[in-house]
C-alpha cells in the first residue's frame, strides 16, 4: 500500500474546520507538523487556542477521522498542543482582517448580515421564546445565525438553547461565540460573568460597554441573520442599539391583552425613534386550542388574554410610521413551547409539527425572505453644489 504524501493529508486536514471559528484548521495555523512513518502511521499536532478548549474532543474526533479517511493511512497519533502567545495575536489579527481597531462588523456598510432586534414593552410576553425558537427556525433553513442576549439583567437566551454552563473561548483579545447543537452561535453577558448567579447591578454607560463588547469584541464570522433578544421597555440598551446599529430591525412581540399592548407600542416608536424600521408584530400567548375539541374541522379558542392586542400595536405603528406594519404571527399558548425553554429544547426543535411550532417557523421564513432595506446604511452619496 502507498503512504500518502504530504499534499493528501494537508488537503484532508482542510476539511477539518474549527467548531467555534468555523474555518479550516489549516488556514488558521493550528496544523503544526504532519508526518507519516514506515507503518502508515500519520503523526499530526494540532495546537488549540486555549489550554482548556471546550471543544477539543470534537477536533480530536474530527482530525482523526479526516486523517483515516485518506487512501495508506492506518492509524493517526494525534498530539493537542497550544498556540503560543504570539500565535494566538496573529491569529486575531488574522480574524480582524488585520485591522488593530475593533468595530462593530454589522454596522458597516458591506454588511450582508440581517440584523433583527426583538423587542418588547414590557417583561413575561416571552420575547427570549421567540427569539430562540426563530434562531433555530432560521438554522434549520441552513442559515448561520447569531444571537446576542442583549437583555443583561435578565439573561436567559443561553438556557433556553441548553448552554447555560457554556463558556466562551478567548483568542487573545477577541471571543468566541459559544455554539449550541443546533449550529445556532450564542453570547450573553451570564456567559461572561464569573459565576452563573452572580447578580449584574449596572447603569447607563456599563450597559453601553457590554452591548458593544458583544458586538465587537466577538468573533461572528460570515452570520446571515443576527437576532438581538433585547431587555423590555425602552431604556439604555434599545438607545445604545440604534446608536450603534442603525441598520437594525425590529421585531415587537407582545401578548393579546390591552396592558401589554400599550406597552409594545412604546417599544416600537423607540425603535422608529432611532431610525430603525419596525418589521412587524408577533403576538404570543395568542389563544389556547380548546382541549376538548378533536383536531378535525375545529378551529374553536380559548382567549385567556382577552384579543386584539397584536393588532391594535400594528395598527398604531404603522398609522404612526406612515408604513404597513403587519402581523407576522399568533403564537397560541403549547405547554412543550414552555417546557422547551426550560430544558433547553426550543420547541421547534423538539416539537416542530405542534402548533406554535408552525407558526414561528413561517415567522422565521418571512424574515429571512426579507432583502435588506436601506434604513441605516450609508450609500456614498455626496451632496453637490448648486451652479
Amino acid at each position: 500500500m502507498t503512504a500518502p504524501n504530504s499534499d493528501q493529508l494537508q488537503a484532508a486536514l482542510a476539511t477539518v474546520n474549527d467548531p467555534e471559528i468555523k474555518r479550516p484548521i489549516t488556514e488558521l495555523g493550528m496544523v503544526d507538523t504532519v508526518e507519516t512513518d514506515d507503518q502508515g502511521i500519520v503523526h499530526v499536532t494540532v495546537l488549540l487556542t486555549v489550554a482548556g478548549c471546550p471543544l477539543k474532543d470534537t477536533i480530536t474526533r474530527d482530525v482523526t477521522a479526516a486523517l483515516e479517511a485518506v487512501e495508506g493511512v492506518r492509524g493517526v497519533d494525534l498530539t493537542l498542543g497550544v498556540m503560543s502567545a504570539e500565535q494566538r495575536s496573529g491569529l486575531g489579527e488574522q480574524l480582524r482582517g488585520g485591522q488593530a481597531q475593533r468595530e462593530i462588523p454589522f454596522a458597516q456598510p458591506g454588511s450582508l448580515t440581517k440584523v433583527f432586534a426583538i423587542a418588547s414593552g414590557k417583561g413575561g410576553v416571552g420575547k427570549s421564546s421567540v427569539t430562540v425558537n426563530l434562531a433555530l427556525a432560521m438554522s434549520k433553513q441552513g442559515l448561520k445565525v447569531g444571537v446576542v442576549d442583549a437583555d443583561i439583567y435578565g439573561h436567559s437566551v443561553p438556557a433556553m438553547l441548553g448552554v447555560a454552563d457554556a463558556r466562551p473561548t478567548q483568542v487573545d483579545d477577541l471571543i468566541m461565540p459559544v455554539p449550541t447543537a443546533s449550529g445556532v452561535s450564542v453570547i450573553s453577558i451570564g456567559m461572561l460573568k464569573p459565576r452563573r448567579d452572580q447578580v449584574v447591578a449596572w447603569r447607563g454607560p456599563m450597559l453601553d460597554r457590554a452591548l458593544v463588547q458583544m458586538l465587537s469584541d466577538v468573533f461572528w464570522g460570515n452570520l446571515d441573520v443576527l437576532l438581538l433578544d433585547l431587555p423590555p421597555g425602552t431604556g439604555d440598551v434599545a438607545i445604545s442599539l440604534g446608536q450603534h446599529l442603525p441598520n437594525a430591525e425590529v421585531l415587537v412581540v407582545t401578548t393579546p391583552q390591552e396592558a401589554a399592548a400599550e406597552v409594545a407600542e412604546r417599544a416600537g416608536t423607540m425603535a422608529s425613534m432611532m431610525h430603525q424600521r419596525v418589521v412587524g408584530v408577533v403576538e404570543n400567548m395568542s389563544y389556547l386550542p380548546c382541549p376538548h375539541c378533536t383536531p378535525e374541522g375545529t378551529d374553536h379558542r380559548i382567549e385567556i388574554f382577552g384579543s386584539g392586542g397584536g393588532d391594535r400595536v400594528a395598527s398604531t405603528l404603522g398609522e404612526r410610521f406612515g408604513y404597513d406594519v403587519p402581523v407576522l404571527g399568533r403564537i397560541p399558548l403549547d405547554l412543550s413551547l414552555r417546557e422547551g425553554g426550560d430544558v433547553g429544547k426550543p420547541i421547534v426543535e423538539s416539537d416542530p409539527t405542534a402548533p406554535a411550532a408552525l407558526e414561528l417557523t413561517s415567522v422565521a421564513e418571512t424574515l429571512s425572505g426579507r432583502g435588506r432595506g436601506l434604513a441605516g446604511m450609508q450609500l456614498g452619496l455626496t451632496p453637490t453644489s448648486k451652479f
